[in-house]
């Protein structure tokens, strides 16, 4: 994938990252200079400190870098139902473009994968949270 996406102009930031997201695109800024790839995405180069950043499309594929079981969590998983008898899995994953990303691990089921080891292959799904007009898409990873 790794190719730049030239069809709109979206800032290098958390706002353009979520409007892919909400695309079911996993997007980051690649430096049309020195080619460091950024996720989250930046408007400036943290290696060169150019500012010719471009969209790259990148696999969704990548391994487990670490992980933890979260029983008391954010309001926003609480609203979806996560408490101390309904954990869930949060990681990272070292994806194979080269950055890591921080993201919620499930298993096929969509509940705390049955069998999780750091270094294990996981690719990337989009899952719809909210409710109605408050639904938005979340960047999760499963086996």
């Amino acid at each position: 994938m790794n190719t730049p996406v030239a069809e709109d102009i979206r800032p290098f930031n958390h706002t353009g990252f979520y409007q892919y997201l909400a695309e079911r695109r996993l997007m980051a800024a690649r430096c049309a200079t020195c080619g460091e790839i950024n996720l989250p995405p930046r408007a400036l180069c943290p290696r060169c400190f150019g500012t010719n950043m471009e969209w790259i499309e990148l696999s969704g594929e990548g391994q487990l870098e670490g992980f933890t079981l979260i029983h008391v969590g954010l309001p926003a998983m609480a609203a979806e139902g996560y408490n101390r008898q309904n954990p869930y899995c949060s990681g990272v994953v070292r994806l194979a473009e080269g950055p890591a990303v921080a993201a919620q691990i499930v298993g096929e089921d969509g509940a705390i994968p049955t069998t999780i080891e750091v270094g294990m292959p996981l690719r990337v799904v989009f899952f719809e949270i909210g409710k109605a007009e408050n639904r938005s898409i979340a960047l999760v990873f499963k086996p």
